[in-house]
């Protein structure tokens, strides 16, 4: 029941934290990673929380943010090393599905595990360790308190998705379709690290806009209510241990 002394946040797009790095004053660190890498950190005090915030950072090639798995893997690592932290979280935005309820800027809490829909290795046991089923914590209290969804989260190194890949997400039923979170919670489980995702949905997939068009569109909202729901987080917790979330 120790309490919680050090949060990591990794989120990968400078517009989905922006929000939350101007609102509490997140100050940016000295270049503290490799002088090759692109990932940044933003530090603040939280009433005895030490809360940093890194940044997958700007492809140096392509000078666009660096989203998907890859980078959110080594964000992770470079977390674990640098930071130590009690608990991981991976803020962002996602795709939902409006016939399980999602609506557009509805921000959700990860539950029971974090799996891929897009490793497709069908080979026996490889089949399995394709997917993940990476766990994350129980947050089902703070949910409950700030009144928030919980969901199961897939991920996907593309924007859209194929029919394939919608067979496979349609085995668990996730709500969550996203881009980097089983990446991140890999790593947590290497290191025994608690871990939950917290997303904002930007496009429902199950609709008939562009999935590009729908993500571009509403961007904003979802990364504005994300912010909001990130604030609550953070203040939530002040003083709790993992077991009391």
């Amino acid at each position: 029941m120790k309490p919680i002394e050090r949060v990591v946040i990794i989120m990968a797009m400078k517009q989905e934290a922006q929000p939350l790095i101007e609102e509490y004053s997140f100050h940016k660190l000295p270049k503290i990673f490799d002088v090759e890498l692109p990932m940044e950190a933003y530090h603040i005090d939280k009433e005895g929380i030490d809360i940093t915030i890194i940044l997958n950072g700007r492809d140096r090639d392509f000078q666009l943010d660096s989203v998907a798995t890859q980078p959110a893997t080594l964000a992770a690592f470079l977390a674990v090393q640098h930071f130590k932290p009690d608990l991981i979280i991976n803020a962002g935005t996602a795709g939902g599905f409006a016939q399980r309820g999602s609506e557009i800027g509805d921000v959700y809490v990860s539950n029971r595990y974090i799996r891929y829909h897009d490793r497709r290795i069908p080979l026996p046991g490889f089949d399995k360790y394709g997917m993940g089923n990476y766990p994350c914590i129980n947050a089902s209290k703070l949910a409950n308190v700030l009144d928030m969804k919980l969901a199961n989260v897939s991920t996907g190194n593309s924007l859209d998705i194929t029919p394939t890949d919608l067979a496979i997400i349609n085995i668990e039923t996730p709500v969550v379709k996203e881009m980097e979170a089983a990446a991140i919670a890999w790593i947590a489980h290497l290191y025994h690290i608690p871990f939950m995702a917290v997303k904002s949905i930007t496009d429902l997939i199950d609709n008939d806009q562009a999935v590009e068009e729908e993500f571009i569109e509403n961007l904003a909202i979802a990364s504005n209510n994300l912010k909001k729901k990130m604030f609550s987080i953070i203040d939530y917790l002040v003083g709790k241990s993992i077991e009391e979330l």
